[in-house]
């Protein structure tokens, strides 16, 4: 496991994956927020289906580009969360913790552009 990171030094490396992102996404990104939060809640992890061991990297909550439509206007912004605690639990090295979270915040951006979890881990995959 990876040093424990103050949650700035974290952040940096969330900001980091979002400033690499391919230009053609990031101009599309509009109206969402990026946010580190230790760990999941039990309530979202029951949301989601998951159960111990298992636990979420990351989360979008919000309403992906393939379902707005002309009345979308004056929202609050979605929102992705990434997850500090179980991303520095799985990662050896600040390396690997910087790929998973640049992966993880690719993960989630797919999800904003309407892509679902089986056409992601289809992406990821190739």
């Amino acid at each position: 496991m990876a040093r424990r990171m103050k949650r700035a030094e974290f952040e940096r490396l969330v900001e980091r994956a979002l400033r690499k992102l391919p230009r053609r996404f990031k101009e599309q990104v509009d109206n969402v927020v990026v946010v580190v939060e230790d760990w999941a809640d039990d309530e979202t992890l029951a949301d989601m289906g998951i159960e111990p061991p298992d636990t979420l990297y990351g989360l979008y909550r919000g309403v992906d580009l393939t379902q707005r439509d002309s009345y979308y206007g004056n929202c609050l912004p979605d929102t992705i969360t990434i997850y500090q605690g179980p991303i520095e639990e799985d990662c050896r090295t600040i390396e690997e913790m910087a790929q998973v979270v640049r992966d993880t915040v690719m993960h989630e951006l797919g999800h904003y552009f309407g892509l679902d979890d089986e056409q992601l881990h289809e992406i990821e995959d190739e």
